[in-house]
């Protein structure tokens, strides 16, 4: 007998031991758990340990985590009858886990449900290109709407994204073509902005390019005469020179000089190839006088010779006659300035050719 008691106080024991150990809930750090005890909530449930009442509690788990929904894909008719297939995500956090669990079924089921009919509502007020280019504002709107709607089953909609907007295939086709009509007008833009830019620098080239030669035909004209000039009177002034040396060369000579160079010159005459000589002279004058010299004619009183103060006195002094005659530093000198000349001008016209190079034209925008 005292076996059995004894058998009976150990499954007595055991079986309070269980029961205690059934009541222990563990709560994990993102979630927070509602206590139900006859059908009635009590509290909620903190994370960490928790003890309920065995077998008359049910305790609810619900995540507070952000949590990510798939709207299914859908086809929408837009304002301008654009069949169009779109599908978006939803981000959802739980606020109050006892909204959200006595208020509704399904939180998650509910959630999504909304979001569908409330795209293809947004999408329907909208048009395709209108669509196409304000997701943002889409976005926007379906939040707030959304986050309305949820607010009590205490669901927060954090943010909606619409992930794809995909026209049916006869829309996207003409898409497709509206897009290519576009981008070949846009690049006929283009062509004919560049034919007509460059037109026009070609135009500006050729304009410029003729009056740097112009520039350049007067220049060279300018320095030509400028040294055909100089060289003018270089050689004037030497002809000159040499003119007034004979001058003052021949001044003391006699008349027996004057005889012997007129003999010179007649057998200079006689050694050329001509066969007919004219001579400024007569001949026979010129024998006469040679002969009376030599003693065989006529005596002829002897002449005397100019004296260089008689000479000074009727022409002037030799060196205003014969001139100031350069020496080879001043006409290296003269040659400096002028290739100096020359040379600045070049320059002058380079940085003429250099502001004449157009500029590059700005880019088009399309």
């Amino acid at each position: 007998m005292a076996d059995i008691l004894t058998v009976l106080a150990v499954l007595i024991l055991a079986a309070i031991m269980i029961l205690a150990l059934s009541g222990v809930r563990i709560v994990q750090p993102y979630e927070q758990g509602l206590l139900i005890v006859l059908g009635q909530f009590r509290r909620k449930l903190n994370p960490g340990f928790n003890w309920v009442y065995p077998l008359i509690s049910q305790v609810v788990k619900l995540d507070l985590r952000t949590q990510v929904l798939d709207v299914p894909r859908q086809e929408v008719i837009t304002k301008d009858n654009s069949p169009t297939n779109v599908d978006a995500i939803v981000y959802i956090r739980v606020i109050s886990p006892d909204k959200a669990f006595f208020e509704v079924t399904n939180y998650k089921l509910a959630t999504i449900a909304l979001a569908q009919t409330t795209l293809r509502s947004v999408i329907g007020d909208m048009e395709l290109d209108e669509i196409l280019y304000n997701r943002e504002r889409i976005n926007s709107r379906l939040r707030d709407i959304l986050d309305h709607a949820t607010d009590a089953w205490g669901v927060r909609i954090e943010a909606v994204e619409i992930r794809e907007v995909d026209p049916v295939g006869p829309v996207k086709a003409a898409m497709e073509e509206q897009t290519s009509a576009e981008r070949q007008r846009r690049a006929a833009i283009l062509r004919a902005d560049g034919e007509k830019r460059s037109a026009i620098l070609t135009a500006e080239g050729q304009k410029r390019a003729r009056i740097l030669a112009a520039e350049g035909v007067r220049q060279a004209k300018i320095l030509e005469a400028e040294g055909q000039r100089l060289a003018r009177i270089l050689e004037t002034q030497g002809e000159a020179q040499s003119l007034r040396i004979l001058a003052m060369g021949a001044a003391p000579l006699d008349q027996k000089s004057l005889t012997v160079l007129s003999l010179d010159a007649v057998k200079a005459l006689g050694n050329g190839q001509a066969t007919k000589i004219v001579l400024p002279f007569e001949i026979s004058t010129l024998m006469q006088g040679v002969g009376k010299f030599l003693g065989a004619g006529t005596q002829v009183p002897p002449m005397e010779p100019s004296k260089q103060k008689e000479l000074e006195q009727l022409i002037g002094p030799a060196e205003r006659v014969l001139g100031t005659i350069p020496d080879p530093t001043e006409l290296s000198k003269e040659l400096a300035a002028i290739e100096k000349e020359m040379a600045d001008e070049a320059a002058k016209t380079e940085e003429i050719a250099q502001r004449a190079k157009p500029t590059s034209p700005p880019a088009a925008a399309e």
